[in-house]
């Protein structure tokens, strides 16, 4: 895999056409060769954007999968029905996968004498064009780790990959003679957070502020960093990526976050492992909606036609992202220019269940609303279980409750007495179960408690942590004051609001602001709702089940009220 060759097809697309030529023109060449070079994590950029594909495919000769009689005849039985099986996958996949992932230790296993030949032989069956990431996971240090790097990669005597897997527990130097020197144009995924249930014995453990798995994503980068000052190259992309794993979605969010944008992920799982590819692309996708590598052996080399399903593997994985990109789009778009796919669902089961209502109602304020919103109508399994969903889906959509990296501002829900205890409940739930977020929950008692655990709290401990308030309404506010008042006793940092519906009215005609911009004024929080006044008129403009009058009457309730 010394050299990149392009073979353009007439219908290539354009600008990922411009893409590989822009990449390919960065990249310095070998003045010894006389031909251009792309690091390792360049190739893997370049051929993600050229076929629009996301899929690694892993090349796993074990025993199982090979006829048995051939795997007892001999050594040179064995090796050469791995390889044929390899070589077939190869051809079948060619056209759908960002790169391959052959496992040393399946051919390492096939015997002493003919299985690294048979992985090379196999690497050199790969097309030049497709990057070889060889899964060793190799961890050792000095004279020790240089020579399996040499093994590796020597394009003469050794394996010519182009990038490998290592264990990163012995720290930089057992790192560094992987992605430096001679070799400062490969590649590694080093192990962040596994797959294996096992993971947890060490990678989740806690050092204070984060965990092993998170320092480990940190020092990625600041590895790449060393690797770029101490082996300077052309290419400013990191030479790092992470391997996390698919199964546990929370943890692949974190390791993102730790990492940053710019680093590939390998996350294995999907497929046998049982790991969610929904959940693990809104977890472990960048901005751009790439910087990940779904890995996926067995499904494909069991199937009856590798090539069909690694074409539908990559248009699954297409799918997941564009939906992630569409969700992480509702960010950008401004209150009232349109409503959101979630805003519009939660609108229908709220008039379903008759929590929302249109007709005539006279308000404690004295005014007639053209519609009522009850949420203690919310009664039944399927109504709060959407109703966490929609208010998970809010709060996730919400540029001022996320961060530029897709992560949440606040470390703790909290649901003030006595609505609120479900709301926060539902919302920490769904925001698991639907984005792979972790949060702690806790709410307060109206009165306090002496005996047991004692107090007027329950949860999880808010001190010194980010809370966020969940209510269903702000009608004066004065909840939402208390419970800003309570966490700032307790040493809490308050960081917003998430509530169901936002009225966006006047408290007066002589009084500009709503309830909800008085408090987020007051408070300085953010208040994010659900939907609000400019959702619903919206609704209404689309929906085909009620006459014009109601949305005359909502419109001219915002135009008289509508902040």
């Amino acid at each position: 895999m010394g050299s990149i060759r392009f073979g353009i097809a007439i219908n290539f697309p354009l600008r990922r056409f411009l893409a590989a030529i822009y990449l390919l023109l960065i990249h310095h060449c070998s003045a010894q060769e006389g031909e251009c070079t792309m690091s390792f994590f360049d190739q893997i950029q370049t051929r993600s954007e050229s076929i629009n594909s996301l899929l690694c495919v892993g090349l796993d000769p074990h025993q199982k999968e090979l006829p048995a009689d051939q795997w007892a005849a001999s050594e040179e039985s064995r090796c050469e029905a791995a390889f044929q099986f390899c070589k077939r996958i190869i051809d079948a996949t060619a056209e759908h996968t960002v790169c391959y992932k052959p496992n040393a230790a399946f051919f390492e296993a096939l015997g002493t004498k003919l299985g690294n030949l048979t992985l090379r032989r196999v690497i050199d069956a790969i097309p030049d064009d497709i990057p070889v990431l060889l899964d060793v996971k190799r961890g050792d240090i000095g004279s020790t780790a240089a020579a399996y790097a040499e093994a590796c990669y020597d394009e003469k005597d050794g394996l010519n990959a182009g990038g490998v897997t290592l264990s990163p527990l012995m720290g930089w130097d057992s790192v560094s003679p992987f992605i430096t020197g001679k070799y400062a144009d490969k590649g590694a995924f080093i192990l962040c957070k596994t797959s294996n249930p096992g993971s947890n014995d060490i990678l989740a453990l806690s050092l204070q502020q984060q965990t092993v798995f998170e320092k480990i994503a940190g020092l990625a980068n600041e590895w790449s960093s060393s690797a770029a000052s101490e082996s300077p190259t052309s290419s400013t992309t990191p030479r790092l990526g992470l391997v996390v794993g698919a199964t546990d979605p929370l943890a692949l969010s974190k390791a993102r976050k730790a990492a940053g944008s710019k680093l590939w992920i390998l996350a294995p799982g999907v497929g046998a492992q049982g790991g969610d590819l929904d959940a693990a692309c809104r977890a472990g996708l960048n901005d751009e909606g790439t910087g990940m590598l779904i890995p996926v052996s067995r499904g494909i080399s069991r199937a009856s036609d590798p090539g069909a399903e690694a074409m539908k593997l990559k248009e699954g994985i297409n799918a997941a992202r564009k939906a992630v990109l569409e969700q992480r789009g509702e960010k950008r778009k401004q209150p009232g220019d349109s409503i959101a796919p979630y805003q519009k669902e939660f609108l229908e089961f709220s008039l379903k269940e008759g929590v929302l209502k249109f007709g005539s109602f006279v308000l404690k304020s004295g005014r007639t609303s053209p519609y009522f919103f009850n949420a203690g109508l919310f009664s039944s399994g399927s109504a709060l279980h959407k109703l966490g969903k929609a208010y998970a889906a809010a709060i996730m959509s919400s540029k001022e409750l996320v961060d530029e990296d897709g992560n949440v501002t606040f470390d703790v829900v909290f649901g003030p007495a006595y609505k609120g205890i479900s709301l926060g409940a539902l919302v920490c739930s769904a925001l698991y179960s639907d984005f792979g977020v972790e949060t702690g929950f806790a709410y307060n008692r109206k009165e306090a408690k002496d005996h047991g655990e004692g107090g007027i709290l329950v949860g999880s401990s808010m001190a010194k942590k980010r809370v966020l308030v969940v209510d269903d309404v702000i009608t004066a506010g004065t909840a939402i004051r208390e419970s800003h008042t309570l966490l700032q006793k307790i040493e809490a940092t308050p960081v917003g609001v998430a509530i169901a519906l936002d009225r966006a009215e006047k408290r007066s005609l002589e009084d500009p602001l709503s309830a909800v911009q008085a408090v987020a004024r007051d408070l300085e929080i953010p208040v994010v709702s659900i939907v609000a006044l400019p959702q619903l008129k919206e609704y209404l403009k689309l929906s085909s089940e009620y006459d014009e009058d109601v949305l005359k009457f909502v419109s001219e309730y915002r135009s008289k009220y509508g902040v």
